[in-house]
């Protein structure tokens, strides 16, 4: 053998010395990728139930949405007409209620006035002025 073929022979030994060295990480590698698709397979098979729960609680709390929107919508109907229903009777019975408040306050001031003060004497005249006029009952001498 020449020197030339044995320089080859430690090379070609040399060079399946590395592979053998290499071999080691890239089956090492080989099972981390496999345990990571197990991982991911077991990942996906646990995350689409979830996922499909998730769309069906999305479901059933849009259909209470819409029961809570039709109930809003009839308070709403309700609430408008309470409020026409109201503007209704003060106008309708309002103003003959003010009217009636007012008329009633007018006889009981008349009455009033036409009744003797407590202490006065009968047939005695008042103050010069008459007990039913403004001024006087006001508290002014004009």
């Amino acid at each position: 053998m020449t020197l030339g073929e044995v320089a080859g022979l430690i090379a070609a030994l040399a060079l399946v010395a590395l592979v053998g060295l290499l071999a080691v990480p890239v089956l090492r590698l080989g099972r981390v990728f496999e345990e990571a698709t197990r991982s991911v397979k077991e990942l996906t098979d646990h995350a689409l139930p979830l996922l499909d729960e998730a769309a069906a609680a999305a479901a059933q709390a849009n259909s209470q949405l819409e029961k809570v929107d039709a109930v809003t919508t009839a308070a709403a109907d309700v609430s408008q007409n309470v409020s026409a229903l109201t503007a209704l009777i003060a106008a309708t019975v309002g103003g003959p209620l003010i009217k009636l408040a007012a008329f009633t306050h007018g006889v009981r001031t008349a009455l009033a006035d036409l009744r003797p003060r407590r202490g006065a004497r009968p047939g005695a005249k008042q103050g010069g002025k008459q007990s039913g006029d403004w001024s006087a009952r006001q508290g002014r001498g004009d």
